[in-house]
């Protein structure tokens, strides 16, 4: 075998294993995706498992429990207990860095009669988280919602424009505008403690046990057994939003009672910016 032939071996040799390389290739590439597939697959599968985890994170927790029962958070003010001492206030100031002149929670002086046959009492307030909260029906944007899982009415601040309504609808003067934000704050039952199975920061610190906080949609919580147990009442029942705090041995009396001619003297001390009680 001469050069020649051995030349023309070669080069259809190496045009065998080209062809065949080709081939190879081509069905490589039919039977796996290529890079571009892949990442857009990729892609594809990190988007579904965002929205999944999105979904799951956004969507309300379920309304009731597992015997069906709806949950309510709520709370009980024993006055009998309560010594005035402001630990409440602080406690909640501290918790959420309420500004100066404003209060999340705050206890009021009711100071009845004339000397020496006078009494004082006290009068623990908050947010009511009412049933029928006249604040969420004014909210122009939805940001004041009861949320469904707890029953908590709470404020989206994202959502909040600031324009008052809710101040203005509330019966119990319970919100506020922060001086530093321009949002509308208030009690929320401390919900970040109370998703982790914490009491809300004023019940914690109430040196006299005071406050009771609990669910009133479970007949066997002790906050259901003290107002089955007891003579109990709310804050401005007259107004329809059947309020979940209540109060036991409580003194409604207000100013305008001391007007009446065979009423005592009477004056509320609200130790807050706004001397007048609403």
């Amino acid at each position: 075998m001469n050069l020649a032939t051995l030349s023309v071996k070669f080069r259809e040799g190496l045009e065998r294993a080209l062809r065949s390389r080709r081939a190879n290739d081509q069905t490589e590439q039919e039977t796996r995706p290529g890079r571009r597939n892949l990442i857009a697959g990729a892609a594809a599968g990190v988007a579904t498992i965002i929205g999944t985890l999105a979904t799951s994170l956004l969507k309300p927790a379920s309304a009731k429990t597992e015997n069906g029962r709806k949950i309510q958070y709520g709370m009980v003010i024993d006055i009998r207990r309560c010594i005035g001492c402001h630990a409440c206030t602080v406690a909640c100031k501290s918790e959420f860095n309420v500004a100066l002149g404003v209060n999340r929670s705050w206890v009021e002086y009711v100071e009845k009669g004339t000397y020496p046959n006078v009494g004082r009492s006290f009068l623990p307030r908050l947010c009511n988280h009412c049933s029928e909260p006249s604040c969420v029906y004014v909210c122009p944007t939805n940001a004041t919602y009861k949320r469904e899982q707890d029953g908590i009415v709470v404020v989206d601040q994202g959502l909040c424009i600031g324009c008052k309504y809710c101040i203005q609808a509330c019966p119990y003067d319970a919100r506020f505008m922060d001086p530093h934000t321009g949002w509308i704050e208030k009690c929320d039952f401390c919900i970040h403690r109370v998703s982790k199975g914490l009491d809300p920061a004023c019940v914690n610190t109430c040196v006299g046990g005071a406050r009771i906080f609990g669910d009133l949609g479970d007949p066997e919580s002790l906050v259901s057994r003290l107002i089955a147990q007891n003579r109990v009442t709310v804050l401005r029942g007259e107004m329809g939003t059947f309020p979940n705090v209540y109060y036991i041995a409580a003194d409604h009396t207000d100013e305008v009672d001391g007007r009446r001619p065979e009423a005592r003297n009477v004056r509320v001390l609200t130790h807050r910016r706004e001397a007048q009680r609403r």
